[in-house]
């Protein structure tokens, strides 16, 4: 009687840790598919908001209000909205670059407000910083999801803000400048 009373408290006992572990699994599943959803939402409403900024600061001088303009790209493309999901589900180091990545899409915002041409420096000097933290971003979040992060070299490239291909820093002379993250 004791063995078999021992017997069933083992096989119970069993049966509630294997149920324990895949819920635990599950609910790790669960979280990993929220946060790749979050990221990739977040990564994707900036780029729409950056577009229309871009878009701004190419043609805004046909634009009456280029506050009101440039504060409806970052409204329009969600990206407060998305940014709080953001907060919620993601770990602390992806929560931290995209918060940076928000500032720097934010100054581009004030930039463009101000009346920044896409081929002034006043542009330059805010769009290159947005970049790298775009792309510290994506580093972050592959680094997170996948084990491992790209690097500028990936690409052929010597640093992530894009400075070295652009033909406006470049008449400025401004590739002397090491602007390399790493």
């Amino acid at each position: 009687m004791v063995a078999t009373l021992g017997g069933g408290l083992i096989a119970i006992a069993g049966t509630v840790l294997a149920d324990r572990l895949r819920t635990r699994q599950e609910h790790r599943r669960g979280l990993q598919a929220r946060r790749r959803e979050v990221y990739t939402e977040f990564i994707t409403a900036a780029g729409a908001a950056h577009t229309e900024l871009r878009r701004l600061a190419q043609d805004g001088a046909g634009v009456t209000d280029l506050e009101e303009a440039s504060r409806a790209a970052l409204t329009d493309a969600r990206v407060y909205e998305v940014r709080e999901r953001l907060f919620l589900d993601a770990s602390a180091r992806i929560a931290g670059t995209g918060q940076t990545m928000f500032e720097r899409l934010r100054a581009l915002r004030k930039a463009v407000a101000a009346g920044a041409s896409i081929s002034t420096p006043a542009f330059h000097d805010i769009y290159h910083p947005y970049l790298d933290a775009v792309w510290a971003y994506r580093e972050a979040v592959r680094d997170e999801l996948e084990g491992h992060a790209l690097a500028p070299t990936d690409f052929g490239w010597s640093a992530w803000d894009g400075r070295e291909r652009c033909p406006h820093c470049r008449e400025r002379g401004e590739l002397s400048q090491n602007h390399d993250r790493g």
